[in-house]
């Protein structure tokens, strides 16, 4: 499972090469699009009607010496340079002359196809070129010493709840709520980063490969860092050593699969490792900080590519890595498919083709401190035979990182990309999966008689309650699929859980509670699409991360409006069209669209979120973050 640019333009990256003359491709059909999933689109006909043979990626071919025929970078080390130094080789460098036929269009499509990051942003997204900065800029204190959200499911076991104090609402004053202000997000397309709060400070990564320090309070901001590529995790903050007079670190992940250490206080530069180079390698799920170590996912979308029978379909596994919280050394490294890929067969063009792979982490962690270990949910097989580890929640070790157990919730669902249409590749099984990835957190739960439960969903619409302390064994299972699960998947980013209910939201659009201890419905709250544009349909469905404070669910929509509903029966108690312009406390042009990932965040008497996604649900774009108070 993809989204955004790791989906739409990637299925041909492993067989860029060398640009060869050819007739410009774009005047048949109009300018090429600027931003979004169109233009990740336009890249693919670039690639496939402009590029030879030299770029290879590394594991083309089964000969180690592949690369050393010409000595042209492979399209993994391709995807390490920035947009600005690949348009400057295709313009005036050395691949001028080679791409002297390419519209200055393509070569920018190109250039941010493998920079992961549109051209131009440094400095437009540099805080330094906003206004309503804060006057000063003091120490922050300890993060654990307040109340916060820090990370991406609040606390280790991933629930996604804020307790009453650290809420600072009541059901009451969340009808009342009213917005404080807006930050814009400099010419960003999607809203991908969820917020964290902590001390008094918000800290959001964004689409252009930005993050952001800012005031809670008033959205003046404090520092900006950019990063090499697209920041979607959420951030967490905590203690690092090692560093001067540094005490507390920013942690995160970005596109290109590089975690980050910045100064949380200044914004600078700690350590940045990376924990896999190949391109289509991504960290999407937040990291999580636990005891001096990082737990960071790793997923990939090589799946996409598999439609090209040029590409050696396949070689990815997704992995869990352990790493030092001050030094960003790897402690251990463990992939979710133990098994390497190898060699399986030759297609007709002569490309190899390897197995197994597959079962990416998308989503954050869950850290069970009792039992010593870390649970992850998987993406679905590229290949056949489908892994036992593929869609499925995986136990590994903390201290080792050793596989101790998994729970597979949807069996032999080997999805590589073009094998439901007519003309299928030969990468493809004889009976491709439904693509039902568990692509969000599982959340750990104690009953009130002790009993423990481990919940997650896939994609399918299908939610699983599991036994952490038997191996996995199932506890409950209920399929809150209403109809056929089309392309979107009816359960995407991820529930919320209190002590007597977890709350998925759906695709087919509504909202759901199921009881913790035997997964019975407790209610159910069918959420109708606002009003749409002239000449346009209604964007109907929540996909969307929901979050839980005592007595309110909180679930936004692909029409951009945020709900908020009581926990005792579904009632609305509140709700907020934020697809519309703003105008921003940092002098940005903004606008809302599209809630379909991260969820909101509520802090200190504040609900925080940012609107504006586009996925592969065709959503409204947005760049925008909002900060609401009750009056």
């Amino acid at each position: 499972m993809a989204t955004m640019f790791q989906r739409l333009a990637l299925s041909v990256l492993f067989t860029l090469t060398c640009l060869h003359a050819q007739p410009k491709q774009q005047d048949k059909q109009g300018p090429l699009p600027t931003q979004g999933p169109a233009a990740r689109m336009a890249a693919q006909p670039i690639f496939n009607n402009n590029c030879a043979s030299c770029h290879k990626n590394t594991m083309s071919s089964a000969d180690p010496n592949v690369l050393r025929e010409n000595n042209a970078p492979s399209t993994d080390t391709l995807a390490q340079m920035s947009p600005e130094s690949i348009y400057l080789a295709l313009t005036t460098g050395k691949m001028a002359q080679q791409a002297k036929n390419l519209s200055d269009g393509q070569k920018r499509l190109l250039a941010e196809f493998f920079g992961g990051r549109p051209l131009g942003t440094t400095e437009s997204g540099d805080s330094k070129s906003m206004t309503n900065h804060c006057a000063a800029n003091p120490q922050l204190g300890n993060p654990s010493a307040g109340v916060s959200w820090d990370g991406w499911g609040n606390d280790l076991m991933n629930t996604r709840f804020q307790p009453a104090k650290a809420a600072g609402l009541t059901p009451d004053q969340v009808s009342k709520l009213k917005l404080k202000w807006a930050f814009g997000l400099p010419n960003g397309a999607e809203t991908y980063g969820q917020p964290t709060i902590v001390n008094g400070r918000v800290f959001i990564g964004d689409d252009n490969s930005f993050i952001y320090s800012l005031d809670a309070a008033s959205g003046c901001v404090y520092w900006s860092f950019q990063a090499e590529a697209q920041v979607r995790t959420a951030m967490v903050v905590g203690p690092i050593s090692g560093h001067g007079s540094t005490k507390y670190a920013t942690y995160f992940g970005d596109r290109k699969a590089n975690v980050y250490a910045v100064d949380a206080h200044t914004g600078e530069l700690l350590w940045k490792r990376n924990l896999d180079q190949r391109v289509l390698s991504h960290i999407t799920g937040s990291p999580v900080l636990h005891d001096g170590r990082l737990y960071v996912g790793v997923a990939g979308s090589e799946e996409v590519a598999s439609g090209d029978p040029h590409y050696p379909c396949c070689i990815y596994r997704g992995s869990l890595s352990a790493v030092d919280a001050n030094t960003g050394k790897v402690i251990w490294k463990s992939y979710t498919i133990p098994e390497e890929p190898k060699p399986t067969k030759i297609n007709s063009i002569g490309t190899q083709l390897w197995a197994p792979a597959g079962a990416s982490i998308w989503s954050a962690p869950t850290i069970d401190t009792k039992s010593k270990a870390i649970y992850v949910s998987t993406g679905n097989a590229f290949t056949e035979p489908a892994a036992k580890t593929s869609d499925a929640i995986v136990a590994f070790d903390m201290k080792t990182g050793k596989m101790l157990w998994w729970y597979q919730g949807v069996e032999n669902d080997a999805s590589p990309q073009g094998c439901n249409g007519p003309r299928r590749g030969e990468q493809c099984p004889e009976k491709p999966g439904p693509d039902w990835d568990f692509a969000n957190s599982p959340i750990l739960k104690t009953l009130p008689n002790g009993k423990r439960v481990l919940i997650a969903a896939h994609k399918g619409g299908g939610v699983v309650a599991i036994d952490p302390d038997k191996k996995g064994a199932l506890l409950w299972k209920v399929d809150l699929a209403d109809g056929p699960v089309g392309a979107g998947g009816q359960i995407m980013w991820g529930g919320a859980a209190d002590d007597q209910n977890v709350y998925y939201s759906l695709q087919s659009g509504g909202v759901a509670a199921l009881n913790l201890a035997d997964g019975k419905k407790s209610w159910f709250t069918k959420l109708d699409p606002a009003p749409a544009e002239p000449g346009r349909r209604p964007r109907r469905g929540q996909t969307a991360a929901v979050t839980a404070i005592p007595g309110v669910v909180f679930s936004g929509g692909w029409d951009g409006v945020l709900h908020a509903l009581s926990t005792v029966d579904g009632h609305s108690l509140w709700e907020y069209n934020t697809a519309q312009e703003y105008k921003t406390v940092n002098g940005v042009q903004a606008k809302g669209g599209s809630l379909g990932d991260p969820g909101p965040v509520i802090v200190g008497g504040m609900l925080y979120v940012g609107s504006g996604y586009i996925g592969t649900g065709n959503g409204m774009p947005g760049n925008v973050l909002l900060a609401f108070g009750a009056e």
